[in-house]
Order: C-alpha cells, then structure tokens, then sequence
C-alpha cells in the first residue's frame, strides 16, 4: 500500500520509512504540512497517510480538516502522530478528521498494528465503492425502462429516443439484459395459427408431419 509521511523530524521520517518498506509498504515522503496537503491534492488516491501533529506550513490537524471537506468514494486512512497525549488533544485530533492517534516516541509493532487497521478499512472502503458503482449501473438501466414509452397501438412497436420506431423485444434487448425466446401463445395460436393452417391445408398444402 502507498503511504504519506509527513514529519519535519528528518530523524523520525526516516525511521518510519525504513519500518513501512520492510513491512513492504510504498513510502511518499513530506518534510511539512504545505508539501503533505499539495501531495494529497495532486494524487487523492493516496490511501493512508500518517502526519505529525506539529510541521512548518499546516498542521496535521488542519490538513485532516481539509481533506475531509473533500467529497471521496475512497477517502485516505488519516493518523495523527503527536507527543500529545491529554484527552483533550486525542478528541481535537480525531474530531479535526483523523482516523487514529498515535503518540510520540511510538512503538514499531503498536504502528504496524495500526496501519494493518488501516489497510482493512482502506480494503472495505474500496469494496464499498466498487458496489455502489454497480448498483448505480444497474439502477440505471432500470431507470431506463421506466417513464412514457411510446408505444403502436397496432404492430406494438416502441418509439426511441431517436424518434425511430423498433420492434418491442429489439427494444427491450437494447436497453436492458434481458434476452428473448420466440414461441406462440394458446391464445394466439388459437386465433392466428389454426385458422392460417386451415387455409393451408385448404389451398393444397401437405400437411405438417408430426414430431416423434
């Protein structure tokens, strides 16, 4: 997974870096806030992202409170990394759009821990994502069988969109998944069938040989 670090601590930047490519991580690194909230801008896609609480520029917390006002399928995982350990600033920090909190000097294996949630919640977002776009298809070719069709009131052809008239199952087929099988009604065969082979047979014609 692609992962931002952004911490003005050359020291502690390159401590997280080396510990997330072990783990097998693409690292993105940002040496303060200005940098950090530019990356994010330019590449939104951009999963998870730890920032340190207090950088040149903007602050993690001000950077967490723009890119929640931006409107995402997929927002970033979001943790803060801070000395700050009071309640008061856990609650200001999750409360400005972080996901988590993790305070300085941090713990390798209590991070890996962290990002590992991130990943889940990054996966399930994705998956989310992924079936409210087919399920906004499909809503959408049913909404294209819904409204006024016009329709003859003789042949029972369908005027389109393009003012041309179309056999209703050519019509149906094109604007939905459903596909046709062609046979005849009791009814139809009853009105239509028997009487056209009754003039058959009538006229001349051999009879049809019956299937064994």
């Amino acid at each position: 997974m692609r992962i931002l670090i952004a911490d003005d601590d050359r020291v502690s930047r390159r401590l997280l870096e080396a510990s997330l490519i072990k783990d097998g991580h693409e690292v993105i690194l940002a040496e303060d806030g200005d940098r950090a909230w530019q990356t994010l801008q330019s590449d939104p896609a951009i999963p998870l992202a730890i920032l340190d609480w207090n950088m040149p520029g903007l602050t993690g917390p001000e950077i967490c409170q723009r890119a929640r006002h931006i409107q995402q399928a997929e927002p970033s995982y979001l943790i803060l990394l801070t000395s700050r350990d009071t309640r008061e600033d856990i609650v200001s920090g999750l409360q400005a759009g972080a996901n988590d909190y993790v305070t300085k000097p941090f713990d390798f294996d209590e991070l890996r821990a962290r990002v590992q949630v991130g990943e889940r919640v990054v996966q399930l977002q994705k998956t989310l994502a992924n079936r409210v776009r087919e399920l906004e298809v499909a809503l959408a070719n049913v909404k294209m069988l819904q409204g006024l069709l016009p329709i003859c009131l003789y042949c029972k052809k369908i005027r389109n969109d393009h003012n041309y008239w179309q056999q209703l199952d050519k019509y149906v087929v094109e604007h939905t998944d459903a596909r046709f099988s062609h046979g005849i009604c009791p009814e139809c065969y009853e009105n239509v069938v028997k009487p056209e082979l009754k003039r058959y047979l009538a006229s001349g014609g051999s009879p049809p040989e019956s299937g064994g």
